[in-house]
C-alpha cells in the first residue's frame, strides 16, 4: 500500500466527502481536497497545476477552492480561483490554512483536512453566499495522484 493509499482510509476519506457537503450547504463556493505522494514544485504551483488537471476553473463564478497535500513532503498548499482572489484580502486563506496546519503538526491528517474544508466554506460564505438554483459543479470526492 503506497503512502497516500494509508494516508486516509476508505471511512476518513468519507468523512471529508461529508464535510465538504457541509462546507457547501452555505455558499456556492466549490470545495475539493487532492492528495499525492510528492511534488518537486512548490506546494502552489503544483495546486496550480492539479486545478487546472481537475478542471476547477470551469465554475460559473470562478470560486473553486483546492485543498492540496503533498503526504511524503509533509506540505500542503490552498489554491482559489480567480473569482475568489478578486474579492478577498491577500491573506483569505490564512486562517484556513492555520487550522489545517495546527491539527497537521499533531499527526490528525483527516481532522486538520475537515477543518479546513469547514473553515474555507464558512469564509467563502460571506463572498459567495447559497443562493437558490445553486448546483455542485465539481465533484466532492477527494482525488488522488
Amino acid at each position: 500500500m503506497s503512502r497516500v493509499e494509508a494516508f486516509l482510509t476508505a471511512e476518513e476519506e468519507q468523512e471529508i466527502v461529508s464535510a465538504i457537503h457541509v462546507a457547501e450547504k452555505n455558499t456556492s463556493g466549490e470545495i475539493r481536497v487532492h492528495i499525492e505522494p510528492h511534488t518537486r514544485l512548490e506546494p502552489i504551483e503544483r495546486a496550480k497545476e492539479v486545478f487546472l488537471l481537475l478542471k476547477m476553473e470551469n465554475t460559473k463564478e470562478a470560486n473553486g477552492v483546492l485543498i492540496y497535500v503533498a503526504v511524503n513532503d509533509r506540505k500542503f498548499s490552498i489554491f482559489g480561483d480567480s473569482g475568489i482572489n478578486k474579492v478577498v484580502p491577500d491573506n483569505f486563506w490564512d486562517t484556513t490554512k492555520n487550522v489545517i496546519q495546527d491539527q497537521f503538526k499533531k499527526g490528525n491528517f483527516k481532522q486538520g483536512i475537515i477543518d479546513g474544508i469547514l473553515k474555507a466554506g464558512k469564509e467563502l460564505q460571506a463572498h459567495f453566499p447559497w443562493e437558490h438554483g445553486d448546483k455542485n459543479e465539481l465533484s466532492d470526492e477527494v482525488s488522488k495522484g
